[in-house]
């Protein structure tokens, strides 16, 4: 590995640069959500076609991260963040300008192959120029924070943009950002790659895409249509088979493009294992409350994302002015206990959210959730590149982002399973109501529109009612949860020192 140190200014400049390219893709993914009616109402997919153009990104994604980690690490993390800025300009445009459904789907696809170069390269850089760990864990936390808030910003950027323009504008705005960031880039990023990078397998590439996109996809088709759906099973099946495939043939290889050996170190599994679950518990407050703020009190996407914002904000609070000293004083495993413990009482505090707008009082549970999964988010991550040697950092990220793809694929597939089936079981339709309203709140809102006045106010108090009767058994699930990992993290991270001796070597037999 290339350590030569690099200077101060140099050293912020290689995080700003990867942190404005970490915040792209969060954002593009949010605006995409509210870029749908007018896209469907300019190009007309089908059904079908609608699922697969919000899926297409995050499928290719979730199966490319541990391949592009891997890749990154041998060919260097800074021609492989340049690459994938590229990448994501280019096919921001073709998304911005696609005539068809079709070439949405595939630049969509492009986009995830893009943005998986784009998450491991940047933490790997990260990892590269901070050595300190006070200062390394402090710029994790930001890093994150970051990403956290672009999240919020989505809808605040995409909601301004389609008042004005039309629904490719949401994407357009990628091009310039990474078009900056690739010119600055160039002069500033240091290199980060293996002196003896040796080959890469290319078998090994196929079963790590296949491994992850398995259970991914199983997950998303079971929350759609149910567990019994044959392809459920046979996505599941394959991916456990292909992932124990990749997993031997790793152990097999004198330089595999996984060292899944790291995983013998208490420090990088206990951190990648909390947080893959910590993620699951995460989704209620990005996933629900986006629905609730517009669905059930009727907001704007622009006024919804703002009221988000100070979540957001209180995430990198806590990741990047909390989390060391609690690290210092207490320890990690300690720091991602109380973190979660915070998180697990500010979900449970988001039961008083009813069905008439009271947000002061969602406040400070948001402040309190931001602040704890900031903290315990930081530190695990900050602990996942700390066990692991700079030349296996960028494959190191790589299954930290992997897990937490999953960890929020099986919360978002379980939290909304929970959510829809209590909605349905405590919505009353009133007389002459259509079936299809007990579907979802959405569908119940839509259904509004050919009814009598009386009758249709009727259905969107019953709707919204039952949406939060959802929404709160999902909280609760969340809470528990949350409480649950902060448990369990005690043991999972109880060997882990407060200042991780930096590896020099990859783990060995």
């Amino acid at each position: 590995m290339d350590n030569t140190p690099v200077s101060n200014a140099r050293k912020w400049g290689t995080f700003a640069i990867g942190a404005l390219m970490g915040m792209v893709p969060p954002i593009d993914m949010t605006a995409l959500n509210l870029a749908v009616p007018q896209l469907s109402a300019d190009l007309d997919p089908s059904a079908t076609q609608i699922l697969w153009i919000a899926d297409a990104y995050g499928f290719a994604l979730a199966a490319l991260l541990i391949t592009m980690g891997g890749i990154g690490d041998r060919i260097g993390h800074k021609r492989m963040l340049l690459g994938g800025a590229a990448m994501f300009a280019v096919a921001s445009a073709i998304t911005a300008y696609a005539p068809t459904a079709e070439l949405l789907i595939a630049s969509r696809a492009l986009l995830g192959v893009a943005g998986a170069a784009l998450m491991p390269s940047g933490l790997a850089l990260v990892r590269r120029v901070f050595t300190d760990p006070k200062e390394r864990t402090m710029a994790v936390g930001v890093f994150f924070g970051i990403g956290g808030l672009s999240v919020g910003l989505g809808p605040v950027l995409g909601g301004a943009l389609l008042d004005h323009f039309w629904w490719g504008s949401v994407f357009m705005i990628n091009v310039p950002i990474m078009t900056v960031a690739v010119i600055a880039g160039f002069a500033v990023l240091p290199e980060s790659r293996n002196l003896q990078p040796g080959r890469i397998d290319l078998l090994s590439l196929p079963l790590s895409a296949a491994g992850v996109l398995g259970p991914v996809y199983a997950i998303k088709e079971a929350a759609d249509g149910g567990v019994t759906q044959g392809r459920v099973a046979v996505a599941a099946l394959v991916g456990v088979l292909t992932m124990a495939l990749f997993v031997r043939r790793q152990i097999r290889l004198d330089d595999p493009l996984v060292d899944v050996r790291l995983f013998r170190r208490p420090a990088f599994a206990g951190a990648v294992s909390t947080n893959m679950f910590a993620m699951f518990a995460l989704v209620a407050q990005s996933l629900i409350f986006s629905m609730y703020f517009q669905l059930v009190l009727g907001w704007s996407p622009l006024k919804a994302g703002l009221a988000g914002l100070p979540g957001a904000l209180a995430a990198m609070v806590g990741g990047a002015v909390l989390a060391p000293p609690m690290i210092s004083v207490i320890g990690r495993a300690r720091a991602v206990t109380a973190g979660l413990g915070v998180a697990a009482v500010a979900f449970a505090l988001f039961l008083q959210a009813g069905v008439q707008p009271d947000y002061p009082a969602l406040l400070v549970p948001m402040l309190m959730s931001g602040l704890g999964m900031g903290l315990a988010m930081t530190v695990t991550a900050d602990t996942v590149l700390a066990s692991v040697p700079q030349n296996r950092a960028g494959a190191a990220s790589a299954l930290s982002e992997t897990s937490n793809e999953l960890g929020g694929a099986l919360g978002m597939a379980v939290l909304g399973s929970v959510l829809n089936a209590v909605y349905r079981d405590s919505l009353t339709l009133p007389a002459d109501s259509p079936p299809q309203a007990r579907d979802s709140l959405a569908s119940a809102l839509q259904a509004t529109a050919a009814l009598p006045p009386e009758a249709a106010a009727h259905l969107t108090t019953a709707a919204r009612e039952a949406f939060v009767d959802g929404m709160h058994a999902a909280l609760f699930l969340s809470a528990a949860f949350a409480a649950l990992i902060a448990l369990a993290s005690l043991y999972t991270l109880r060997t882990v020192p407060k200042v991780i001796p930096d590896p020099l070597v990859p783990a060995k037999d």
